[in-house]
């Protein structure tokens, strides 16, 4: 029985990931071709509000989505009224097992993501070989199909991959959803029971190979053919305008996508200001009281006291390890350099889940191994606070070590070379000459790595294994767990909040970066 219950995990966790894979390239492909190539109504405004769905875990927007497409929720209640459907004869939209919920959850948080990096391909693509094609008399579908679509292969199979790993790791969702048979929730299942329940461990390796499979094969089919160019002079060309007609058609069908991908949010939104809100299109009552009891009950103001005090120790963490290596990468010629490189960026690739189960097996010592004196230190059923604060910190390495890296191939090394010929010790020079000028990169860095570290979902969920230790995401998931009224409209309080601090933060490190909010998510 148990066979197959993980049989039906792993068929179900391939399911979701392919079908929000697929999902994500059917609409990402129209949508980028149509933001690189043409010119229409709102294409800024829109270009950069196609980032929001990002800024909210897709478990929070669960709450929120779930008031509008319940069998009793706002969607199935307006077609009551209007006589579409009976009363008693709701339209189940996630159908009872709660599968296609999470997949939906999936596709509008995870598109963005492959809009992004098709985008990116595309913009790097010569416009003289489209035009070449065309003057060959290439019909439209037959040039995106022979030229743009090869070339632009390198994006499609990274944001595939980015989409496709993130999806089938993902824990929360289908743990809002009460969706029990897929590989993340029996991980998180079998937690209680790691070190002593080899299942756990099956699980997880299964789910490393499956991983690593996907991105070396993933590597080897966008390495493996030609997609390199003569010229690169001119990239950069005017767009197509449009007719007025087809601009505002692309217009619509981009702000009716936006606002699809936005139902999440808008319903966590509305949610959180719900005084009541049942049998209703929207709240029969509207209340601002649960912002307030956010900041003064003592579970949630626990919780928010958590996440930043593992939030602000990832990221100092993360601060003083991305400028050593930052600087031996951009600085330092060395055997292996390479190879370090590849090491800082891997846990782009590594699931928190798998991390965290790491650590919560590693670091579990019975009295037989001599090291039972460390259990209360790092044993995260009695202490999550250090492993919580190094997980984070490995999960966002990457992003500020990138920063910094930036910020060092724009400072030119001859105001190091002076400090030093005047007798300047390097790391005097490293403080007062190379730390001032990359500063603005830094603060970037940190900024994200912070924000991201607040809403991470994977490893709050599995070492904070006792409430006292719980950060926001873990705090919102027991909220929802809660049989109080409120619970719900207390964690989407909560999620709101935690939404307006992502959003802030981006804002900020773009400004600070001097780029374009898309721009910080490309390599």
């Amino acid at each position: 029985m148990e066979n197959e219950l993980y049989l039906r995990a792993f068929a179900n966790s391939f399911f979701i990931a392919t079908a929000a894979t697929v999902l994500c390239l059917i609409i990402s492909v129209p949508l980028a071709l149509a933001f690189a190539r043409y010119s229409f109504p709102g294409k800024q405004l829109l270009q950069g509000a196609m980032l929001i769905p990002i800024i909210l875990p897709p478990f929070v927007g669960a709450i929120g989505i779930k008031h509008f497409f319940a069998r009793y929720g706002s969607l199935n209640l307006i077609l009551m009224h209007w006589g579409v459907i009976p009363w008693d004869q709701p339209i189940d939209f996630f159908g009872n097992s709660g599968l296609t919920g999470v997949i939906i959850m999936e596709v509008l948080h995870l598109f963005p993501i492959m809009f992004l990096s098709l985008a990116a391909s595309l913009a790097n693509i010569d416009p003289s070989l489209r035009d070449a094609a065309a003057n060959m008399g290439a019909k439209p579908f037959y040039l995106f199909r022979t030229v743009t679509l090869p070339l632009a292969m390198p994006g499609i199979f990274a944001g595939a991959s980015i989409v496709f790993v993130s999806a089938f790791t993902d824990l929360g969702t289908p743990l809002i959803f009460d969706f029990q048979a897929t590989v993340p929730t029996q991980i998180f299942n079998a937690s209680t029971e790691a070190g002593d329940n080899p299942i756990g461990n099956a699980l997880v390796v299964t789910t490393l190979v499956v991983v690593s499979v996907l991105f070396i094969v993933g590597k080897y089919f966008g390495d493996s053919g030609s997609y390199a160019m003569m010229s690169r002079s001119a990239t950069h060309t005017s767009e197509i305008a449009l007719s007025p007609a087809a601009g505002w058609g692309v217009t619509v069908a981009s702000s009716l996508l936006l606002m699809a991908a936005l139902m999440p949010h808008i319903g966590v939104i509305v949610n959180s200001f719900a005084g009541h809100w049942a049998l209703t299109v929207l709240p029969s009552e509207w209340s601002a009281k649960y912002y307030a009891q956010v900041f003064t009950d003592d579970t949630t103001t626990r919780i928010i006291r958590n996440s930043l005090y593992y939030s602000i120790g990832s990221a100092f963490l993360d601060l003083v390890l991305g400028v050593a290596i930052a600087h031996l990468l951009a600085r330092e010629n060395f055997a292996g350099k390479w190879a370090l490189d590849v090491v800082v960026m891997l846990p782009l690739a590594l699931p928190g889940l798998v991390l965290a189960f790491g650590y919560l097996v590693s670091f579990t010592f019975s009295k037989e191994s001599g090291l039972a004196w460390l259990n209360p230190y790092i044993n995260p059923r009695q202490d999550p606070t250090l492993l919580l604060i190094v997980s984070y910190a490995v999960r966002r390495l990457p992003y500020i070590v990138r920063a910094a890296y930036a910020g060092y191939q724009q400072t030119s090394v001859t105001l190091e070379e002076a400090s030093a010929n005047l007798g300047a010790s390097r790391l005097y020079t490293l403080w007062r000459i190379t730390l001032p000028l990359i500063a603005a990169n830094l603060v970037a860095g940190t900024i994200l790595t912070f924000s991201f570290a607040m809403l991470e979902v994977s490893d709050s969920l599995l070492l904070a294994m006792d409430d006292n230790f719980a950060p926001i995401t873990k705090g919102i998931y027991n909220l929802m767990g809660r049989p109080a009224p409120d619970a719900p409209v207390l964690a989407s309080a909560l999620g709101v909040l935690a939404m307006l601090l992502l959003a802030g933060s981006l804002w900020l490190a773009s400004r600070l970066l001097g780029k374009t909010s898309g721009q910080l998510f490309r390599a």
